[in-house]
This record gives C-alpha cells, sequence and structure tokens, in this order.
C-alpha cells in the first residue's frame, strides 16, 4: 500500500503542523491548571490546522485527567515515549516496557556505587498504577495517586515501563551521574524532576515517541514545534523544528532550545503561540 501523503502546509496560516507540549513545568501552570491564554492560543493553532500533541513523562493514567479537562480527543505521547495514547478511542497505539531483569541488575550495580535506593515502579497498562516502595519521597503533583508497597521485592511482580529511583543525599544530577556510570549500558536514564531518575528501556525518549505520532499524520520533525522544560525534553526539543525552553528551563535545555518563553505560571506556551498562529492575514 503506498504512503499516505503528507498534508500540505499553509506556512502563513499555519507555521507549524504540529505542536508538542509538555505537561509539568510547560503546559500547566503552577496549580496545574491550562491558563485562559494558553487554551485561546491553541483553539487558534488548532483552527489553523495545526495538530496539538501533549508529549509527557506521565503515564497514561496520570495523563488523563488533564487531557479530559482540555477536551483533549487527539494522539498524546506518555511514559517518556513508552505510551501513545488515542484519547478519543481510549486505547494504546504502542506500549513500551522495561526489561524487569536488566533493570533489576541496574538497581544492584547502581546501589553497589552509591548506597540504598528507593524505588517506585510505573507498571504497565492504561490503568497503570505508580507503586511505591519503602523509603520513596512521593512528590504528589497534581494528587497522582501511588500506592504505597511494604516489600520492594513487589515492585518487580508485574511488567513496568519505568522506575523512579531516589537517593537519600544526591539530587537529580549527581545521581544520574552515578547512574549513567554504572548502568547506562543496560538501562536508558533520564532527569525528569527535582531529586529523582528514571530508568527506561535503553533508546527510548519523548522524541521517539513524538516521531511515530508525526509520522502516523504524514509530518516531519521540521514540522513541529516544541515546548518542554527538563532534561527528558531534550531530545524532543532537538528533533523538531523549533524548540522552545520555558522560563527557567534546565540549563541542558536551554542547550538546545531555538528560543526561550516566558514561564509556565505566565503562559509562556500561550504567548509564544499567539505570536507565531496569530499574525494577520
Amino acid at each position: 500500500m503506498p504512503a499516505t501523503p503528507a498534508p500540505r502546509v499553509d506556512r502563513v496560516r499555519c507555521p507549524f503542523a504540529l505542536i508538542a507540549t509538555d505537561l509539568d513545568g510547560t503546559l500547566l501552570r503552577p496549580d496545574h491548571t491550562v491558563g485562559p491564554r494558553t487554551r485561546a492560543a491553541l483553539a487558534l493553532a488548532t483552527g489553523r490546522g495545526a495538530h496539538h500533541v501533549v508529549v509527557t513523562g506521565r503515564s497514561v493514567a496520570w495523563t488523563r485527567p488533564v487531557l479530559d479537562a482540555l477536551g483533549y480527543t487527539g494522539l498524546a505521547v506518555c511514559g517518556q515515549g513508552g505510551q501513545v495514547y488515542d484519547a478519543d478511542a481510549h486505547r494504546e497505539l504502542t506500549s513500551v516496557t522495561l526489561d524487569r531483569a536488566l533493570a533489576f541488575e541496574a538497581v544492584a550495580k547502581i546501589e553497589a556505587e552509591v548506597g540504598p535506593l528507593s524505588l517506585a515502579a510505573d507498571l504497565a497498562g492504561l490503568d497503570g498504577q505508580v507503586l511505591t516502595g519503602p523509603g520513596y519521597r512521593h512528590d504528589p503533583v497534581g494528587n497522582l495517586p501511588v500506592v504505597p508497597v511494604g516489600d520492594r521485592a513487589e515492585l518487580w511482580a508485574a511488567p513496568v515501563r519505568k522506575f523512579y529511583v531516589q537517593h537519600r543525599t544526591l539530587d537529580e544530577e549527581h545521581l544520574a551521574e552515578a547512574a549513567l556510570r554504572a548502568a547506562g549500558h543496560l538501562v536508558g536514564i533520564t532527569k525528569a524532576g527535582p531529586g529523582e531518575v528514571e530508568l527506561l528501556p535503553i533508546g527510548l525518549d519523548k522524541a521517539t515517541g513524538l516521531a511515530f505520532v508525526v509520522r502516523r499524520l504524514g509530518l516531519t520533525g521540521a514540522d513541529t514545534v516544541a515546548f518542554g522544560d527538563m532534561p527528558n525534553d531534550a531530545p524532543m526539543l532537538a528533533w523538531a523544528g523549533h524548540g522552545v525552553a520555558m522560563a527557567g528551563a534546565h540549563p541542558e535545555l536551554l542547550a538546545v532550545a531555538d528560543e526561550v518563553a516566558p514561564g509556565n505560571d505566565a503562559d509562556g506556551v500561550g504567548i509564544v503561540l499567539q505570536r507565531l498562529y496569530g499574525r494577520r492575514l
């Protein structure tokens, strides 16, 4: 069957055919809502033909409340690229799991270097729960639910998308460096928030998940403007035709960004989109 031809894009009305936005620290304000200016700008852009794709480290179970609040019915990239979710049909188009034997070996090697770790497991599946092991410090972003377990062995009992890893004294920068040295050949390692790193399947990141969506829509990275704030957004911003870092973003992201927007507390996504799509015709 021949490939679906890419849609023609009117670069005056729609300078980028796809808008990719991270959630926490980017699209969402500190109160975990989307500001009215950003909502209006997204409506303007999609009205001119652009697709909006949410790209987040959150699993589908943690992303769905935001999508529902937005009335979002498109595709979303969740779980650091491991899930592509069709919000309209409520089904996964892709689901990548982490080899638990490799993850177990990786954790052992990291602990041999830095000492005991605290872990949480992001379980696979549309309704996959996040299990938190002993000592894990949960940051309840947007009141997202977790299930504490008393025995760390329970974290390995079912298929897992990724592990969240914390150390008692190391911040995410030093923990990620140690994890890369000890286990970077076994698992992917990314910094997605203060005080912890994530262990993922090697080669998985937001760009790989977004590339799947873009190909499905008959578009390319050059057709994409992407927004983010943390190092896990760097592959996506580097891959996109135009990468936008939020004010106060991590230095690793600023290094690959084409532009710095006002912060998420100032509707920075909306301000940039209004400039890009709001030009007079």
